[in-house]
């Protein structure tokens, strides 16, 4: 399950050492995470990072497809966690050690910035190839965050992009040696601690207006 921890200025959430998919569970764990962060004062930043091989496999399907009925409330409690993250009053860098793919990538995507592991690992959009179509509010984050043409790739084709090809498709910000993945995201973060604020907080939400409302949608989140 996730942790938080502090180091100066930075809090770092590890989001566990397995496939790290969104349960329940884990999303409420995040969630409180989150509150953690945001009800502290004064300069912070907050980097997610993962333990073993994956950074995050994205849904829980297995838990979803024994649980239809909770769909609608599941997919709102998703949407909200990356609609949280994308308007977090403070900067967010995700360290990407593994794995990361589908809403593990789109949950990648709402933070303000990426590190990823440069020779292993890959960054992947798979609905195309599992079928499963994106929501308007996931459709609406990927493409608010990357560029058209790279959004259109990424989405239509369930490219795995490697940390390098990630890097030069805008996807991550860096790609780095596996020993430091973790500790430039920190670094980032660090150097962007003294932002934290109403101010950050208000240039993201209007920033991301548009995309927060459609991840916010909770009557049709489906579409």
């Amino acid at each position: 399950m996730p942790s938080l921890d502090r180091q100066d200025n930075v809090f770092v959430l590890d989001l566990g050492d397995g496939e790290n998919r969104f349960h329940p569970d884990w999303i409420r764990a995040v969630g409180a995470a989150l509150d953690e962060v945001e009800k502290a004062e004064g300069p912070r930043a907050l980097v997610t990072a993962a333990t073993g091989k994956f950074y995050s496999n994205g849904l829980d399907l297995e838990w979803l497809f024994a649980n239809a009925d909770h769909h609608h409330d599941y997919v709102v409690s998703v949407h909200e966690l990356f609609a949280r993250l994308l308007s977090l009053p403070l900067i967010t860098v995700a360290a990407l050690q593994g794995h990361t793919f589908a809403a593990g990538a789109m949950f990648s995507l709402a933070h303000d910035f990426r590190v990823m592991r440069a020779d292993r690992g890959f960054w992947c959009l798979p609905e195309a190839d599992i079928n499963i179509p994106f929501t308007p509010g996931m459709a609406a984050l990927i493409q608010a965050r990357l560029a058209p043409q790279t959004a259109h790739e990424a989405m239509v084709t369930a490219r795995r992009y490697g940390g390098t090809d990630a890097a030069a498709a805008g996807i991550v910000d860096r790609a780095v040696a596996e020993d430091a993945v973790r500790s430039t995201a920190i670094e980032i973060a660090q150097e962007q601690a003294g932002k934290a604020g109403d101010t950050l907080g208000t240039i993201k939400s209007r920033m991301y207006a548009p995309v927060l409302a459609t991840l916010r949608d909770t009557t049709n989140p489906l579409g």
